[in-house]
């Protein structure tokens, strides 16, 4: 009679191979990891508030910028961006040599980070829905477990468009852009492997994905603009509304 050695497990009558248990479980922890609403927590410390009831109903930081000033929105996007660099550090330092568990392991953050199994909730119809943000701080956190400097490109970007443009939505989809931009590039050198690629072609498609409703105001003209772009529209409206002498 056979007993699994010190590279299997025995699970219900079978040999699972170690790394296949360990693949697993950290994919199980990113997802879990990025599903931590921290942006909930920061508005509900700060101001006793549930963010999910304030206007967008998102856990990101733009929301919670809306909800609790800057500070909130900055630790928001602070704790969410560190979820995907930590899922592709964990993955790289328990499998170093297993090069598509480093690209899905941040995938999977940016996942639970805009679909947290912690706030799962029934609709109107009775249909179970995942809630969370729409994965841009995430996506540029987890670009940057795989290649530090890859931040140094992908904040200047969003930021830039952010505040250049507007649109909150366009700066989140800029990321996924830029980050496959940067990966296709450096595979095109030779200075990091292919796959990488795929991790900006993932979460773009997340991001895509939990940005729709933003796209639909962006090709309407109704989608909401931040900082000086929002304090130049109120002013204008509010000229609109004042009696002319």
């Amino acid at each position: 009679m056979g007993y699994p050695n010190q590279t299997d497990f025995l699970l219900g009558g079978r040999r699972l191979p170690t790394e296949l248990l360990i693949v697993a479980g950290v994919l199980a922890a990113s997802y879990l990891l990025g599903s931590l609403p921290f942006g909930l927590f920061v508005v509900r410390l700060a101001t006793g508030r549930d963010l999910r009831n304030i206007e967008s109903g998102r856990t990101g930081g733009t929301n919670a910028m809306r909800a609790a000033g800057f500070f909130a929105g900055a630790a928001t996007v602070i704790l969410d961006f560190f979820k995907g660099a930590i899922a592709a550090w964990l993955a790289q330092a328990v499998l170093p040599d297993n090069t598509w568990l480093a690209v899905i392991a941040p995938v999977l953050a940016v996942l639970g980070h805009n679909y947290s199994i912690f706030l799962a909730q029934r609709d109107e119809q009775g249909k179970l829905r995942l809630r969370g943000g729409a994965g841009g701080a995430t996506t540029v956190g987890g670009a940057m477990g795989l290649w530090f400097p890859s931040a140094l490109i992908n904040i200047p970007v969003g930021v830039g468009i952010l505040f250049g443009v507007g649109y909150a939505s366009v700066a989140t989809l800029s990321v996924g852009l830029s980050s496959i931009a940067i990966f296709a590039y450096r595979a095109w050198i030779g200075a990091s492997p292919w796959e990488y690629i795929f991790y900006g072609a993932f979460a773009e498609i997340l991001l895509l994905i939990a940005l729709r409703p933003n796209i639909k105001r962006l090709l309407n003209g109704t989608e909401r603009v931040v900082g000086w772009r929002a304090r130049r529209k109120a002013k204008n409206e509010k000229r609109a509304t004042e009696p002319k002498s």
